[in-house]
């Protein structure tokens, strides 16, 4: 099979940014990839797309293994990309089926966004958990959206330093 152009997902961001203004930088680390339907995001998509950052994926997406959460890859055609959905399953007391998206995760231009939805009514346990202080701001600046009863939670993760507070939060998630 023959491996797509770079330009279809996206190139890692030290070779397109060599030769651009500061302005058109800022745009760049802004980019989306995976946007094309016919590239799946392997594990070599993901690294190249990653750059520096694929070290942090790994860890992050080891961390969620641990957790018994499993990432589904799939391109959604409303936002025109590919998206992680973490997603925790258990058998109910029945013996039902269960899941619970307990995050998503979006690759951008040399780094990886992960947005949980936490309920409105656990903000006051989300902040209670053992977190750091700026990571706390976060939560309590989050706005509701809209009408719904949640507030997301945006981390742009580039390098390892907030995966702590991010499984944290991701496995209190899954819990409620």
């Amino acid at each position: 099979m023959k491996r797509p152009a770079a330009a279809d997902w996206g190139e890692p961001p030290e070779r397109r940014a060599a030769n651009c203004s500061l302005e058109e930088r800022k745009q760049l680390e802004e980019q989306q990839l995976l946007r094309n339907p016919d590239v799946a995001p392997t594990r070599e998509v993901l690294s190249e797309a990653l750059g520096l950052a694929g070290a942090a994926y790994v860890k992050f997406v080891d961390g969620l293994k641990a957790r018994d959460i499993q990432v589904e890859w799939r391109y959604y055609n409303d936002g025109k990309a590919w998206l992680g959905k973490g997603l925790f399953r258990w058998t109910g007391a029945r013996g039902g089926q269960k899941e619970v998206t307990a995050c998503w995760l979006s690759v951008w231009d040399g780094f990886f966004k992960v947005t949980i939805y936490m309920p409105e009514n656990a903000r006051v346990n989300a902040l209670g958990l053992p977190l750091h202080d700026a990571t706390k701001k976060t939560i309590e600046n989050a706005k509701q959206m809209g009408k719904l009863k949640f507030f997301p939670l945006i981390f742009d993760v580039r390098s390892d330093e907030l995966l702590d507070d991010i499984h944290t939060l991701v496995h209190f998630r899954k819990t409620i």
